[in-house]
This record gives C-alpha cells, structure tokens and sequence, in this order.
C-alpha cells in the first residue's frame, strides 16, 4: 500500500497506523452499507431471521415424524399445525383469564390506592388531601395533553397491523419451506461457493447446531422461569396470573432487559392487586430465581451456546434494538452467537483427506518354485 520511499520518510509505526487505518475505514464503510440494506430490508430480513429460530426449535418433532416414516410434507404440515395450535391455545386461556379477572383487578387497585391514600395523610407524612388531589389533577392533565399523540398513534396503528400481518405470513411460509426442504435448499446454496464450499458447509453446520442448542435451551429455561413465577403470583392470590406467567416466559427470550421489564409490570399488578408486602415478597423470589436461572440454569441447559459477557449482550441488543425494535433485540443475541461461532469455521482449512491405501501385491514365489499348490 505505500511505497519504500514514502517508508523512509514516515516513521514505521505511523506507517503501520495508517495502514490499518485504511483497513479500518474500509472495513467500517462496508459494514455500514450493509447495515443500510438490512434496515431497508427489515421487512423481509427480520422475518427470516424469526423463521429460522422457528425452524431450529420446529425441527426435532419433523425429525422424528420423518424418522416414524412420514413423508416430508406431511411431518411439515403435522409441525406447523401443532405449533400454531399451542400459540392459538395459549392466547385463548391468556384471553379468558384477563376477560374473567380484569374487574376484579380494577376492584383490588382502586382498594389499594384508596389505602395508600389514607396512608399518605394519617401515616408520617402527614400530607393534606388537597396536596393529593392536586397530584392526581395534574396527571390527568399530562394525560389529557398527550391525548394527541395518542390518537395518532391509534390511527397509525392500522397500518402497522397490515405489516405486522404480512410479516406473520412471510414468516409462517419460510418455516414451512426450511422445515420441509432446508436440506436441500442448503446444498443448493453450497454449490454457488465451488472450492469454498466445505468451509461454508462447516460453518453452516456449526452455525445450525449453535443456534439450534440456544433457541432448545432458552424455551426450556423460559418455560421454568414462567411456570415458576406464574404459581408465585397465583399462591399471592394476584389476578391476572396467567397472562403475567406469559409475559414473563415470553421476555426471557430478550435477555437482562426482558426480564426486568415482565418483573417491572408484574411487580406493579401485584402491589396494585394484593399490597405492598406482596408486592415484596415477588419481587424477592423474582430476584433468586433470576440468579438462579443465571448461574444453574443457563449454564446447564443452554451451556456454550452463547458464551458472551453481559456488556456484549447489552451492545447487541442495544443495536437490535434500534435496527428493528422489540423483535431485533429479540433475535439480536442468537444472530451474534451464530456469527461468533460461524466465522473461525471459516477461517480454517478442511483437514486433508488422506491418501488411498493401495491394495495388497499378490507373493511372488521364489524361483524353480511353482505358483500353484502342492497336491
């Protein structure tokens, strides 16, 4: 890149410097351009990435449906139907739960503010009721100045529901396809890289199985930490529980953020339905168990599939974030474990296949001795 004599005249370090700093300018152009192109083509990309982790989970039950002797298609079609029936069976009872339980949620909170309200002018604080009156005035007026946004954003809302729709159907058809044809479609592709090949199928394989482990690991730790919680919050006698059980399982799969959003609402629920020492008390079994998922559970059931340090996983999902929203930081970790893993794949050379062991030379028998067995 620069020339002996321009070596000469700049010190070696600086030389060195500015070598990788082109290197570095070149690398970041290039990174930021293709950043560009998945933004502008989140409604495809993201869709793709959710069907894949779809597959990685949906797969083993098409395994053994075609390991029982079902034709492909229909171990594809008993999978998508088995899926769509839990998600389907699950909204039903998160639905009739909060139908039944919302009136009697609004009963408990108006109990609990009124008793906080009490508490606020006969407890040490000694506060005037006119003090708490203009309090509560002046939230209804933030309230009603930003009735405006709000309006707004309920008539933008249609449109998001005609992309998020779309999506959805984006995202069931390459489930069915990569459920039903991924390993052909897989050696379709390999076959554009020619001698680069056998690294790519290595990577890809690792990245598979990487993302394959992760997704398994983290429905199963999500699944016990929403069971868990959810007969907490139902032994508190708090209404609502299912559908808090729900939320929790479902922002376990965005990680440190996730939960401390579901433990912020379900911590709220509580002290608004059954009270302030409730409230404690949830708020103390959330924080064990989290620790224990963290340093049992994680470990044990997802294991090295994601072995990244929590400032890493906030960056990563800080960028998914603000490139596609809830859903990117959602699929941000699993997409860096598989990117993390899949490139030394890359790097490294296929092991040299040994040469073929040439077949055995008949003895040749001495001289004056015939080749034929004595009689």
């Amino acid at each position: 890149m620069f020339s002996d004599r321009s070596t000469k005249l700049v010190p070696p370090t600086l030389a060195k410097v500015a070598a990788w700093s082109v290197c570095l300018i070149v690398v970041g152009v290039v990174v930021y351009f293709f950043v560009q192109v998945i933004a502008r083509l989140s409604f495809v990309a993201l869709p793709v990435a959710i069907a894949l982790l779809l597959t990685a989970l949906l797969f083993p039950l098409t395994r053994t449906l075609r390991n029982a002797g079902l034709r492909p298609i229909y171990a594809t079609w008993i999978t998508m139907l088995v899926a769509l029936a839990a998600i389907f069976g699950t909204g039903w009872i998160v639905g009739a739960r909060a139908n039944d339980e919302w009136p009697h949620l609004v009963e408990q909170v108006q109990k609990t503010v009124s008793d906080v309200q009490q508490w606020l002018i006969t407890g040490p604080l000694h506060l005037k009721e006119t003090q708490l009156t203009q309090w509560v005035d002046e939230i209804f007026k933030q309230l009603d100045l930003q009735r405006a946004a709000i309006t707004t954003t309920v008539l933008t809302a249609g449109q998001v529901a005609v992309e998020v729709l779309a999506s959805i159907v984006l995202l069931l058809f390459v489930t069915f396809f990569l459920l039903k044809d991924g390993d052909r479609i897989w050696s379709w592709f390999l076959k554009g890289f020619g001698r680069m090949s056998p690294r790519v199928d290595r990577a890809g394989r690792t990245a598979w199985l990487t993302i394959s482990h992760y997704v398994q690991g983290t429905v199963a730790v999500a699944a016990v930490h929403g069971v868990i919680m959810g007969i907490v919050l139902a032994g508190l006698g708090v209404p609502l529980w299912v559908p808090l059980a729900v939320l929790i399982f479902l922002a376990s799969f965005i990680p440190i953020v996730g939960i401390f959003f579901a433990g912020t609402v379900a911590t709220l629920v509580t002290l608004g339905a059954a009270g302030p020492v409730k409230a404690l008390i949830f708020l103390i079994v959330l924080i064990v168990e989290q620790q224990l998922e963290n340093h049992v559970l994680q470990p044990l059931i997802v294991g090295r599939a994601l072995n990244f340090h929590p400032l890493a996983i906030i960056l990563v999902l800080a960028v998914g974030g603000i490139l596609a929203g809830i859903a990117g930081a959602a699929v941000a970790v699993p997409v860096a474990a598989v990117i993390y893993r899949a490139i030394p794949e890359l790097r490294h050379k296929p092991p040299a296949i040994p040469p073929p062991v040439p077949p055995p030379t008949p003895a040749v028998p001495p001289d004056g001795e015939s080749a034929q067995p004595k009689g």
